[in-house]
């Protein structure tokens, strides 16, 4: 999978199984508490990932158990998954950092009141003193 074809829900469900196995609809939970409540994943589309996830190597059943007359799945993340994870996080985490940069050059040249605003909001660092 290329790296920036991955989709949040995707992301999100990876991370949701880098601690440790659980069943989809403990899945389903942590997506929405990672993501803050903005992810929400319905069963159907869960399940529908998880098989494609462990088609594509990223996560394995790690194992099946019985809960009042149901059958409860367990997925877990694979090394490859946990790769593909990583790499994920860090091209997301340079992603942010890019953004963080260009927003400070931004607030440096911006002007106007808004821009008063910013600079009060989010200084920038002292420039060194002038040696002469």
């Amino acid at each position: 999978m290329a790296m920036e074809d991955m989709r949040e829900p995707t992301f999100l469900v990876l991370a949701a199984l880098a601690d440790g196995p659980r069943h989809g609809y403990a899945v389903i939970r942590e997506v929405t508490d990672i993501s803050g409540g903005r992810v929400t994943m319905r069963p159907g589309t869960l399940y529908g990932a998880l098989d494609r996830l462990a088609g594509e190597g990223l996560v394995r059943v790690e194992r099946e158990e019985v809960v009042n007359g149901r059958l409860r799945r367990y997925y877990a993340l694979t090394d490859d998954g946990a790769g593909v994870l990583t790499e994920q996080t860090e091209r997301l985490r340079a992603n942010v950092a890019e953004a963080d940069r260009r927003l400070r050059l931004r607030v440096r040249h911006a002007t106007g009141p808004a821009a008063a605003f910013a600079r009060v909001a989010r200084p920038t660092p002292p420039s060194a003193p002038a040696i002469g």
